[in-house]
């Protein structure tokens, strides 16, 4: 499990631990899950937080499967004007510890708002000795096992690990592509499970058996040939009234994107995405048919030099041939890869390979997940919409004009980038394999972008007027 988060300041510390807490507590077995989440910052804060909330996990995630709670993410569980919902214990027993709960809470709560006041730690000793003397784009790489199930034991809680890759500034860092492919490499380093969900810091999970779901779709004989991911439809538990920004997707999801998802499947979102790392490292659906396109032979991974796309590591290379094969192989503890994990997250490693190019999130444009998930489909493999009730995830809308603005600027000059670049789907049929309608439904979402500001600065209109007192009709003058 990815989380991602690059400002502290735009997106407050106290919503990603909600969201890790969320994704720790789902119903699966915790041996067979880990967290890996992705500071771009570099902040000392963020750290903090996830500190706090790995003690809290121990409280909350127990708690939460004891008495079955729905709802996983506290700061929306304690929200609520009711004590209990449909479903939920009512004893004596479950009142006294939801109060100790949401005490707690309130503690971590707390501590994160305090520590966002001032500086974290102030003399940067002990665990944070590795922020001292750094910047937000110019810093080593900082890996921190936070928790780990040393048992193996499905009762524990899951791996926790924080990662702030290696920023220099005359390196590009690719952006969240960049921090994607890097949390690609080091979890395949420490765990290389064969699937991997990626959200955003704002997506908590708000169906604690969507791990359930999406396995549902993913591992039926069918979809195992040609399934490449499973795709959650955002949703979000904010916003405001009447949706005047369009922010909750409406249209996207209600009609056109469902649509959609009945040609060749949903395209990728960028969160909420659960993908096979395979498919991820390049694999072809008929990889296993084509000789010319096969990455594995008698158990060793083949053809490593023409692909170029793999780096230096031997110890990286041997868990890609795990992974294609099916094998997850992860080491008996996290800290025997640690030193190999800090290689792959260096901001040189990627030089002279393939990565951000044929493996992995593409490169190239700012919707690095549109981009991507057009490069999967190119390749014949299919994606599958996963709406379970309750949704699986819930995220925080723009809380206004100027945010909403900015990311509808966003996504317009990252969906421009992929309609004028090689990767257009206008060639979707010639030299992609891409079916026709897919190649359609494509071309709506890219020229989406043309429309995109137009419509949005027609929607502020009124407000201007009514603010200014103005108007854009022409006098009329009275004879």
């Amino acid at each position: 499990m990815f989380v991602t988060t690059a400002d502290p300041q735009l997106e407050p510390p106290i919503i990603t631990v909600n969201t890790v807490l969320s994704l720790m507590a789902v119903d699966y077995p915790a041996h067979k899950l880990a967290c890996y989440v992705s500071d771009d910052g570099c902040s000392p804060l963020t750290f903090y937080s996830l500190m706090e909330a790995a003690k809290f996990a121990k409280l909350w995630v127990p708690f939460c499967k004891k008495y079955n709670i729905q709802l996983r993410a506290p700061f929306r569980y304690f929200a609520r004007n009711s004590t209990t919902s449909s479903g939920e214990d009512c004893s004596l027993e479950f009142q006294q510890a939801r109060d100790t709960m949401k005490d707690e809470y309130e503690k971590l709560r707390r501590k994160i708002e305090d520590a966002s006041l001032g500086s974290v730690p102030s003399n940067l000793s002990g665990e944070f000795v590795a922020f001292s003397n750094t910047e937000r784009k110019n810093h080593p790489t900082i890996i921190k096992i936070m928790l780990e199930n040393k048992g193996g034991s499905p009762d524990e809680l899951p791996h926790l690990i924080y990662i702030s890759r290696e920023k220099q500034p005359k390196h590009p860092h690719h952006y969240k592509a960049g921090a994607m492919n890097v949390l690609t490499r080091v979890s395949g380093l420490m765990t290389n499970a064969p699937l991997m969900l990626n959200v955003d810091c704002d997506m908590y999970a708000n169906n604690p058996q969507i791990v359930l779901h999406a396995l549902c779709l993913l591992l039926g004989t069918k979809y195992e040939r040609d399934c490449a991911f499973v795709q959650c439809l955002q949703y979000f538990y904010d916003g405001a009234k009447d949706d005047p920004f369009g922010n909750q997707l409406v249209v996207r999801n209600e009609y056109l994107g469902q649509g959609i998802v009945g040609i060749q499947g949903p395209y990728y979102e960028g969160t909420g995405c659960f993908h096979r790392r395979k498919v991820i490292y390049g694999s072809w659906p008929e990889d296993m048919k084509t000789e010319k396109k096969s990455l594995i032979s008698n158990g060793e991974l083949t053809k490593v030099e023409s692909l170029n796309g793999f780096g230096i590591s031997k110890q990286f290379i041997n868990s890609v041939a795990h992974a294609l094969q099916g094998n997850s192989d992860n080491p008996k503890d996290l800290w025997s890869s640690l030193e190999a994990a800090y290689q792959v997250s260096s901001c040189t490693y990627e030089y002279n390979t393939d990565r951000g190019k044929e493996i992995g999130w593409m490169y190239g444009s700012t919707t690095e997940d549109i981009l991507t998930g057009l490069a999967i489909h190119t390749k014949g493999w299919r994606s599958l919409c996963c709406l379970p009730n309750p949704p699986a995830f819930l995220g925080c809308a723009p809380s206004g004009g100027p945010a909403s603005m900015t990311q509808q600027k966003r996504w317009a000059t990252g969906l421009l980038e992929i309609l004028v670049s090689k990767r257009s789907p206008i060639y979707g049929t010639l030299f992609m394999n891409l079916h026709f309608r897919q190649c359609l439904a494509y071309l709506w979402l890219l020229t989406r972008a043309l429309r995109s500001i137009p419509e949005f600065l027609y929607a502020l209109l009124p407000a201007y007027c009514i603010m200014t007192n103005s108007h854009f009709l022409p006098k009329v003058r009275r004879k």
